[in-house]
């Protein structure tokens, strides 16, 4: 049975040099890739110790609708029941069709759209691969939010276009008037919704993956020693040590080591 719509269920990697991001993701997380081979361009889906957990492409020479270079990024993938209607949807609500329904052979389809605050979620209506395996192994993504400027505005969009149930954040935060929902009550959300307003720039923000770490300053030294960076960070929260970080291409993501979650106020 595939995942509800609006859960989460695929992420992958654009890369300007895969061959690099690759090497950099196997000596962090230990990561494996497969290449799928001529007929599906090369994509790589990448395992964990065994379990599927990401894909990866080579974006090299792709343009922005634009016709900017596209960036090296992460990309997160929601699940939906009918990937034309969601489409259609979405569009009606605001967004604009960047990759339009395409099927991936026998794994399934896939269509990307940029919400209306401008930020990319892609769309995967399952075939044989219903999605990403959670298993919370360190190098396994365990938490997706997006942050945006108009909280509003996307929480109407996540909820008209893709079921969202979104449920006010019970754990107690130092500053009250932050607002965050989860889709769905905490035990069973698989994202997060924020509000960017006094948290970021304007002009930063959308989705945002969290990869599973045992110790997050010691991962942060040992990203900075494979060539990547520190964004932000690392700091303490009651889900554990966060940082923001990116590979030696520029793509960004997130790292928490949940064993060192500290409560609000400790």
């Amino acid at each position: 049975m595939s995942r509800p719509t609006g859960t989460t269920t695929w992420l992958d990697l654009g890369s300007t040099d895969l061959r690099a991001a690759q090497a950099f993701y196997t000596e962090l997380f230990g990561w494996e890739f497969e290449d799928a081979g001529e007929e599906y361009g090369h994509y790589r889906m990448i395992r964990n110790g065994g379990a599927l957990v990401a894909g990866a492409m080579d974006v090299s020479g792709m343009t922005c609708p634009d016709g900017d270079p596209l960036p090296s990024e992460w990309t997160v993938y929601l699940a939906v029941d009918d990937l034309d209607a969601r489409v259609a949807k979405a569009q009606a609500a605001g967004a604009q069709i960047i990759v339009s329904p395409t099927v991936a052979a026998d794994a399934g389809s896939f269509a990307i759209v940029l919400d209306p605050a401008g930020y990319p979620i892609g769309l995967w209506q399952a075939g044989d691969i219903e999605g990403y395996e959670f298993t919370a192994a360190t190098g396994s993504p365990v938490w997706f939010e997006v942050m945006t400027h108009d909280f509003d505005a996307a929480a109407r969009f996540y909820t008209e276009v893709l079921d969202a149930e979104l449920v006010p954040m019970t754990e107690e935060m130092e500053d009250d008037s932050f607002r965050y929902v989860t889709n769905g009550a905490q035990d069973t959300a698989t994202w997060g919704l924020g509000d960017a307003t006094g948290v970021m720039p304007e002009g930063e923000g959308g989705w945002r993956i969290y990869f599973a770490v045992e110790a997050c300053d010691a991962a942060v030294e040992r990203i900075r020693e494979l060539g990547g960076s520190l964004l932000d960070g690392p700091i303490d929260s009651p889900f554990g040590r966060i940082a923001t970080v990116a590979d030696p291409t520029g793509a960004s993501f997130q790292i928490c080591a949940m064993s060192e979650s500290t409560p609000e106020g400790s």
